[in-house]
């Protein structure tokens, strides 16, 4: 029956719910207290995965854009985790002229790499591996065209760090993808002022030096013992490459060990536990370097979250192994050749996610200044003893040393003792050696050069292990994060 009609001015009557609606009953209303509570539980989430979306939202709008996987073709297939190519550069146009003095930054930059590293993160973000690649490590450009000039190239050998000069990010990028056949991701260049503004918003860095560093053409003058490092001390520490014979490799040795000391204050500060920190740290940070175009916020979140997750002991280092120190190549000087099969070994462990750093030997050795395979020695025999001479050769190039393998006779083959000659410049590298010859005694021969002399005497016993300070072990000469402060 149709329903009554409704009397004017007169309330109508509540009716009854029904037992089976229609529809579905709309939601009921949170109560305020629910909202807040929800919402405080939000901003604790947030915290703890490290940042926020919101907060770091824009800030990559900040970052100068580069292009360096343009038109790229036939690219190594992707592995596991992700690898950023980090790339350092030596330009300084917003470094003001006091920095320059103080930190001895004059002269042209030549626009080229000072450091070149494969940082890969791992897939479940529990671990970071980072792989040094020599400035001066022997490679083969891939046919270019020449950034500054416009001329077509062909493929030509040059040293790795040249691939900037002549074509960039994008060079760079081919030719360590040529060179190791991991694929990289991202892009991330850092020049001097933002490293110097990294370090700076941070609050400096505390890094350990075993023995007073003195390098005069950085000006670096740290002596023995633990230091924090602001912005421009620390980039006369990673710069320089003439405190010992060990030249660049110990250059590299010292920039990884301060990108562990920076990961550990990162994750040590609170920096990545507080949003509007981060953010604040991030957006000084990201005004000065240059990154792909993939590289934004969700990739900057990602970053935040793993370095939550990692640890000085999580973190691994490693130099890519070198066959042969001093390749010489016409019109371009002397490389370093990579060894073929151990740098194989590692770029497959990187591309499958594995740690470099799994079933490390302990080596028991006599710690030393410098590492024995940046020395090199020639060794003499001295005694009437055939043989000696060889067989000293052979026992310490096992310990690691870098031996001519060709053992002569000393001129006078009547020494009592054991003697390591040297040029004073090596210094620590002659007391390194000394080490492994128990009862050998030090003769300092200036102007003989970055090649050490061992003239065997009648005293001598045997060859010991010897180690460096925080020692790489295993095929790849990995050194783990918690392994590179102050003891």
């Amino acid at each position: 029956m149709p329903a009554p009609p409704r009397s004017p001015g007169r309330p109508q009557p509540r009716r009854r719910p029904s037992r089976r609606p229609a529809r579905p009953a709309p939601r009921p209303r949170r109560p305020r207290w629910a909202v807040r509570a929800v919402t405080g539980l939000s901003v604790v989430v947030l915290a703890a995965a490290g940042i926020g979306h919101a907060v770091v939202t824009g800030l990559d709008a900040d970052i100068a854009r580069v292009d360096p996987f343009k038109d790229m073709k036939n690219r190594p297939r992707a592995g596991h985790g992700m690898n950023m190519l980090l790339v350092g550069t030596d330009g300084r146009d917003r470094i003001t002229k006091a920095e320059r003095r103080r930190y001895r930054l004059g002269g042209a930059p030549c626009r080229c790499t000072d450091t070149i590293m494969i940082v890969h993160i791992s897939e479940d973000r529990e671990r970071a591996s980072v792989i040094s690649l020599p400035r001066d490590s022997y490679a083969e450009l891939p046919p270019h065209t020449d950034r500054t000039t416009g001329d077509r190239h062909r493929a030509h050998p040059v040293k790795l760090n040249a691939a900037y000069a002549e074509g960039g990010p994008q060079l760079t990028v081919r030719t360590v993808e040529q060179m190791t056949r991991v694929k990289i991701d991202h892009y991330l260049e850092v020049d001097f002022t933002s490293f110097m503004r990294t370090v700076d918003v941070l609050g400096g860095v505390r890094i350990c030096a075993t023995e007073a560093l003195k390098d005069s053409y950085t000006g670096l003058d740290l002596p023995a013992g633990p230091h924090r490092l602001g912005g421009g001390e620390a980039l006369q520490y990673v710069r320089a490459r003439h405190i010992d014979g060990a030249a660049d490799l110990g250059r590299m040795q010292r920039q990884q060990r301060f990108l562990a000391a920076l990961v550990d204050r990162a994750t040590s500060s609170g920096v990545l536990l507080n949003p509007l920190k981060f953010r604040d740290v991030t957006r000084a940070v990201l005004g000065s370097v240059r990154a792909d175009k993939g590289f934004g916020t969700d990739e900057l979140l990602d970053l935040g979250r793993a370095m939550r997750n990692f640890s000085p002991s999580s973190s691994e280092f490693a130099t890519v192994p070198i066959g042969r120190m001093g390749y010489a190549v016409k019109g371009i000087g002397s490389t370093l050749k990579w060894d073929p099969a151990k740098s194989a070994r590692l770029f497959r462990a990187l591309r499958d996610d594995r740690p470099l750093a799994a079933h490390r030997p302990r080596v028991t050795a006599v710690r030393v200044p410098v590492a024995p395979q940046q020395i090199r020695v020639q060794v003499e025999n001295g005694t009437t003893t055939a043989g000696l001479g060889r067989r000293v050769d052979r026992a310490l190039a096992a310990t690691g040393f870098r031996t001519t393998r060709q053992p002569v006779n000393a001129a006078r083959p009547a020494a009592e003792r054991t003697v390591v000659a040297y040029d004073p410049r090596w210094d620590r590298s002659a007391r390194s050696l000394a080490a492994a010859l128990p009862g050998s005694g030090l003769r300092a021969v200036k102007g003989q050069g970055a090649t050490l002399k061992v003239i065997v005497g009648a005293d001598f016993e045997k060859v010991r292990k010897v180690r460096a300070e925080n020692a790489r072990q295993g095929e790849f000469g990995v050194v783990r994060g918690d392994e590179v402060g102050c003891p």
